[in-house]
């Protein structure tokens, strides 16, 4: 048995699985699991230990490591339980000398995060049967939202060399990737850390003048106040650049917002949205948003609520609330739980009938489709295709609209 890599949370995690999954191999480690968790929310943590007892019952002879945020944050938390061989923190997990099974490590490793200074240049070779390959160009932040333990679990900001990224892009796309996505913690801080202090929007636009066989590049969530007058203008001029924003919005009312220690106001996000879509007018936009949020009344809710109609957010990841010890928010007066769970249902409601009308906004239109498989896959918007023709997974194809059910299009290849 080969190691398997079990991975909860963000994209950054999922590229940092791949670095995981090749450095075991390296290393030898075989018949083990590792699970890379997630700390974003305490349900995270409560699906990981599930998953991590699960797989114990099934598994009685495997090894079991756990590392991610939630082993950054909370090790000791996983090392009492008796299903787990070892914790790794989020600088351990990507050195393959902890996977070695000949050596003699400690039950439970992990450091300082907010000592490490440098974010690791892991050059990986792909993804297991995933038609796009995430990359990281940053990890941690610099931010102290009242609601988050992130930066507990990431350390603060760093980011990666724009030479680094490039090779990864080349060494990815030699691999027959089609399509790259960067990603980080917090994305739009991208160069803050390196010499001449890059913006992301410097980055993206080298990157594609360096590599000029990459078609389509994605951008994972950013901040809305954060977007940089060089991001704005590749967005603007060079179509491989997808036209899917996805912002870290978290909420549409300013005195939540401001509670939340946001770095934005419910009018910055509506002007940004307004600038994307005159720069690109077939844009589609997603956002994180939570629910519930501490102090929240019905009228702060419905002001979130109204924001998703009046910018058109299509691709809602929705969270209620959920309490995490030490920090701010935890001590502010609670929304019950009962009313977070009816307020993010509301949300993922008006989410999906904007989504249902951006589907329809695209009958009859042709797309690019990047197939995950043989018949499904997304097109430049992020909106999922059902082609009616079989095609070979990992290509890009040209289709026609003709119809949509509600939860993607359906389209003939043209």
């Amino acid at each position: 048995m080969t190691t398997e890599v079990v991975t909860f949370g963000c994209r950054l995690n999922a590229y940092e699985s791949e670095v995981i999954r090749e450095n075991a191999k390296k290393a030898g480690l075989t018949n083990a699991v590792v699970f890379n968790t997630c700390a974003v929310t305490a349900e995270a943590e409560r699906q990981a230990r599930q998953a991590i007892r699960k797989y114990r019952r099934s598994h009685p002879h495997a090894k079991i490591i756990v590392t991610g945020c939630g082993a950054q944050i909370n090790p000791d938390s996983f090392a009492q339980m008796p299903e787990v061989d070892q914790v790794l923190g989020n600088r351990e997990k990507l050195e393959e000398k902890y996977f070695n099974p000949e050596a003699d490590h400690a039950r439970v490793l992990v450091n300082d995060i907010m000592s490490v200074r440098e974010t690791a240049e892991h050059l990986i070779a792909g993804f297991d049967g995933k038609a796009r390959a995430f990359i990281q160009v940053q990890n941690g932040c610099n931010h102290r939202c009242t609601f988050c333990t992130i930066p507990f679990g990431r350390g603060n900001s760093r980011s990666v060399p724009l030479g680094v990224v490039v090779d990864q892009v080349r060494l990815l796309l030699d691999k027959g990737y089609k399509e790259i996505v960067l990603t980080g913690v917090d994305i739009t801080a991208y160069g803050e850390d390196l010499p001449g202090t890059p913006t992301l929007g410097q980055m993206v636009k080298r990157l594609l003048a360096l590599v000029p066989d990459l078609k389509r590049l994605r951008i994972s969530s950013i901040d809305p106040v954060e977007v940089d007058p060089d991001l704005f203008h590749v967005f603007e001029h060079d179509p491989r650049l997808m036209p899917h924003v996805h912002l870290s919005l978290q909420a549409g009312d300013d005195m939540i917002l401001k509670r939340m220690k946001r770095r934005h106001l419910r009018q910055d996000v509506v002007d940004v949205c307004q600038k994307f879509r005159k720069l690109r007018p077939d844009v589609t936009f997603g956002a994180d948003i939570i629910a519930g949020f501490p102090t929240e009344t019905d009228q702060m809710f419905e002001n979130t609520l109204n924001i998703i109609e009046e910018c058109d957010l299509s691709f809602l990841h929705v969270f209620p609330y959920s309490p995490r010890p030490g920090t701010p928010a935890a001590r502010m007066p609670q929304v019950p739980k009962s009313i977070g769970k009816e307020r993010a249902a509301l949300l993922r409601e008006a989410g999906q009938k904007n989504l249902e009308k951006t589907l329809e906004r695209f009958v009859g239109q042709e797309v690019q489709v990047l197939l995950e498989s043989e018949t499904q896959g997304h097109s430049e918007h992020f909106l999922k295709v059902q082609l009616t023709t079989p095609q070979s997974p990992g290509s890009v194809v040209k289709a026609k609209v003709t119809c949509t059910n509600g939860a993607s299009l359906e389209a003939k290849v043209i």
